[in-house]
């Protein structure tokens, strides 16, 4: 998980505020400033459990953070290739071969992306790829979460009428 920091508030401070709400499973990073990036390893009955209680202990310590991102869920194809053990030469290639079935990527420009778990599903069904479990799992709740972020911003009544002409 991702987060934008409130300004006045340093990673030390994040830290110690996580530590007080036994945020204890998490591998903090704090690279960029202004940005706090956290690793979990959380029990839970689920993946989307496991990053809703994660995220909850968050908005806990640090109410005014702002959630950026939920990894693993937005992908390019050398991600994907590592993922897979591919090369990202032989996963462009496959991409091009089963064009027509590859799932369409979320963002198509000089990088395109895709939905970690939507390439995984399709690597199950199309491609009879095993893949674990639990990065699968984990990869549609992320998915979940940063659409559930990204939908705050529709416009209210428009996401029923606007579901059925996207899909």
């Amino acid at each position: 998980m991702k987060f934008t920091l409130p300004s006045g508030l340093n990673a030390d401070q994040c830290i110690s505020r996580l530590e007080a709400v036994d945020c204890d499973d998490a591998l903090v990073g704090i690279g960029q400033s202004g940005r706090l990036a956290l690793q979990f390893d959380r029990t839970a009955a689920n993946a989307l459990e496991a990053l809703v209680s994660a995220l909850s202990a968050i908005k806990i310590a640090i109410p005014d953070a702002r959630l950026v991102e939920v990894a693993p869920d937005l992908v390019g194809l050398s991600d994907i290739a590592g993922l897979l053990g591919f090369s990202r030469q032989n996963m462009r290639k496959l991409m091009i071969k089963h064009s027509s079935e590859f799932p369409a990527p979320v963002h198509d420009g000089s990088a395109t992306i895709w939905h970690l778990a939507t390439v995984l599903e399709w690597f199950v069904q199309h491609q009879q790829k095993p893949v674990a479990p639990d990065l699968l799992a984990i990869a549609k709740a992320a998915m979940q979460l940063n659409i559930v972020k990204e939908s705050a911003h529709l416009e209210a009544g428009l996401s029923q009428r606007l579901i059925a002409l996207t899909a």
